[in-house]
This record gives structure tokens, sequence and C-alpha cells, in this order.
């Protein structure tokens, strides 16, 4: 990480997946994709990487439209696909460090959250994992038909905080997606640990 002195930080954003929400155990998602022949990697890959995922995560079409069409690509009834779902999301946790992190920067900076995900994250974070008090802003790919690294979400995602991007910090676990952020002036911070993170993030805000 590379600190510009010149720069002062009044924003910092996080990504979601794989940072403030990782996958505890993949063995249940290495079961299912053994079940439909596939490796873990092809099932993830099924999800989130293939072109319907994409279209899913640029709302183009909605989270349930993607696991229906999922549902008939795995030749699943509707019954199979609720008790798939269940065991494919069931092992992921919400690092309370990280989103404590968050409420108490928001006394003092912006916060955001900033995702490629599908329609059904707003309401996720709100009502289920119950932490949209940690941000002053959203900015879901889904919402806003863009996704990282594109440099475009990133410039929305500063003028949502009404700061210029040099002015914000963002946090993700894909690289590329540091090296968008970095690209469009952000400091990035690639997720690999929790103290990690924490420790980049004080130098930052705190110049220690």
């Amino acid at each position: 990480m590379t600190i510009r002195s010149d720069i002062s930080i009044r924003a910092v954003i996080f990504d979601l997946g794989g940072v403030l929400v990782r996958t505890s155990d993949f063995g249940p998602r290495e079961r299912l994709a053994k079940q439909f022949g596939m490796t873990l990697d092809e099932l993830m890959d099924l999800v989130f990487a293939h072109e319907a995922g994409k279209r899913a995560q640029l709302g183009e079409v909605t989270y349930e439209q993607h696991w229906e069409y999922l549902r008939q690509v795995l030749g699943l009834s509707q019954l199979e696909l609720q008790v798939v779902q269940k065991i494919f999301w069931e092992k992921d946790f919400v690092d309370l460090e990280l989103v404590n992190t968050l409420r108490r920067i928001r006394s003092t900076h912006h916060t955001a959250l900033l995702s490629n995900a599908f329609s059904d994250l707003r309401q996720v974070v709100t009502e289920r994992m119950e932490f949209a008090d940690a941000f002053d802003e959203m900015i879901i790919s889904s919402e806003v038909h863009m996704m990282k690294p594109d440099p475009a979400i990133y410039y929305l995602a500063a003028e949502r905080l009404n700061i210029p991007a040099e002015q914000a910090v963002f946090v993700d676990d894909v690289l590329r997606n540091v090296e968008g952020a970095q690209a469009v002036g952000m400091q990035g911070i690639q997720y690999k640990n929790t103290p990690q993170v924490l420790a980049e993030l004080g130098v930052l805000l705190n110049g220690r």
C-alpha cells in the first residue's frame, strides 16, 4: 500500500463478499458441486461468474429469476432448489469486528458499501444481517447497472458520498477491483485478513 501524505481520507468504502461477509467452510458447497458432477470452482462460476450471474449482478434479471435459471440448468424441483440455496449460503458469516469498526469510523468519516451483488442484497444487509447502519450509502451493482472494476461505479460511490475519489479508501478481496479503485485515484487495500485491513486502515486514517 502506497500512502499519499498530501491527501486526507474522508471516506471508507468496503466490498461485501469475501470481506465483510465470508464463507467459513466450503465443505457444503463442495458437496453440492459433487452432487451436480462439478468442481467447486465450476459451481461458483455458474452462480456468480457465468453470463447469467453477471446479468443478475447488473440488474438485468432479479435474484429470483437468476435462481430459476439455475434451477432449470441443474434440473431441480422448486423444493430441491430451496434446499440447495440453504446449503449454498449457510456457512456465510458476518465479520462483526470489521462491521463494528465501520460503525465507529462513521462518526468521523463517510462510509459506504460497494458490492457486485444480486437484487436482494439491500434487503439481506438491512433485514437479515442487520448492519445497514454501518453505511451512509450502499452502492449495489444490480441497482446501478454497472459492476466493479468499471471506473464509473467508483466515481458514483464518490459522488454519492459527496467527495472527490482521491479522498476515499476502498477495501476489496479481489485485486482487479482494488486496482480499479486505484485507477480513479482512490487508495486501495486488498483484503487478506482482518488484522491486516485494520492495520492498513489505521495508517491511512490516523497516520500510524
